[in-house]
């Protein structure tokens, strides 16, 4: 493996600490001199910033002391959050939340903006501040990379780029797989929140088994039955992030109860209410926590993607909202769940979305190839 040697980035250009012109000052706004801050960052993808920004007069440019950088400069969030990072596309100047870098002739943009990505955790930790923690500009400047030859940064710049774009092809497949997926499941069955299409109305409870998982009690915790779980965070619409998996202890009674099978859905229970996917054995053996409803559908009435559809239209429209309870956070409850009144359809047509599912699912994994 190479090794280059580390040099500062206060070495590599010159760092650029942004500012903001006075909110209530009408003359400083709406101008001609575009201005950044880390939240139009907070959807953006890609290695340069091309979107929409707010604008500064020349008044409001010269009553603080922000600086417009070219194009080409790499623009790196060091607050609020820390890692929103992007290489701009035209002129701007950003405002305090920003250490931005004006590379000169010994650093890439493009590698320096993915060297910046790959080294944010070490930036975090480095972060500052009772209110939020922030990465000063003499902690930035000091900050060390590793430094290849410029046409060694270029190459691996390219190799990296074209993984990104990559990344973000697969990205807008994924999206409209499900886009089509969400389009045919409201053909065939119709807005289900209003039941426009006057299907059978049944309690969730008539049709499928469920159930909240296991609390995490630390002082119960021996380390003697250790197993992995999912969490809220594991669940996504549709799928299953499983780039961190926690363990606690199960012991023989609680495997029997809370170990998880090949087709089982996994919903929600608060956070983004509704949010569920169906377990597909990703993982050889897996049991849940209580933050998790397992729903297990009576394959004779209802078919678990018309359910996991069914929930994310309901959680689209908000026809979940008069089933959860709100104390602090909307929480969809064992009981409140049992007693949800939802349409089935005749279990045909739930199998033939169904087809249709493992058709675009089988089109998807193609893709990720």
């Amino acid at each position: 493996m190479k090794k280059y040697p580390l040099i500062p980035l206060g070495e590599l250009g010159e760092i650029v600490t942004g500012s903001t012109p006075d909110s209530t000052n009408k003359e400083y706004w709406n101008g001609d001199i575009a201005w950044i801050t880390p939240a139009d960052l907070t959807n953006h993808e890609g290695i340069y910033f091309t979107g929409k920004l707010r604008k500064i007069t020349e008044a409001g440019y010269k009553s603080c002391s922000t600086k417009l950088m070219p194009a080409g400069s790499i623009v790196y969030s060091t607050r609020a959050p820390i890692g929103h990072c992007a290489i701009t596309s035209f002129p701007l100047c950003t405002n305090q939340g920003f250490k931005s870098i004006v590379p000169n002739k010994r650093l890439d943009a493009v590698y320096g903006f993915f060297a910046l990505k790959f080294f944010t955790p070490q930036l975090e930790a480095l972060g500052r501040g009772a209110t939020f923690a922030e990465v000063n500009k003499e902690t930035f400047e000091s900050f060390e990379i590793p430094l290849p030859p410029l046409e060694e940064q270029k190459r691996i710049a390219s190799l990296l780029a074209r993984a990104d774009r990559l990344r973000g092809l697969r990205r807008a497949a994924r999206e409209q797989c499900d886009s089509l997926l969400q389009s045919v499941f409201l053909e065939m069955f119709g807005h289900v929140r209003v039941n426009d299409k006057k299907w059978e109305l049944a309690k969730f409870e008539n049709v499928c088994e469920s159930r909240l998982g296991k609390m995490l009690d630390d002082k119960k915790q021996t380390g003697k039955h250790k197993r992995q779980y999912l969490r809220n965070f594991n669940v996504q619409w549709f799928r299953f992030d499983l780039s961190d998996i926690a363990e606690m202890d199960f012991d023989e009674k609680d495997r029997k109860e809370f170990r998880l099978q090949y087709g089982d859905i996994l919903m929600c229970e608060g956070g983004e209410v509704g949010r569920c996917a169906i377990w597909k054995g990703e993982i050889k053996e897996c049991y849940f926590q209580k933050a998790l409803h397992r729903v297990r559908p009576n394959p004779e009435l209802v078919k678990s993607e018309y359910l996991v559809y069914l929930f994310w239209w309901l959680a689209q429209t908000g026809g979940l909202g008069d089933f959860t309870s709100q104390v602090t956070i909307a929480h969809l409850t064992g009981e409140k769940l049992k007693e949800l009144i939802i349409p089935v359809p005749p279990l045909a047509l739930q199998e033939e979305f169904a087809r249709v599912v493992a058709r675009v699912e089988a089109l998807r994994a193609r893709m990720d190839e």
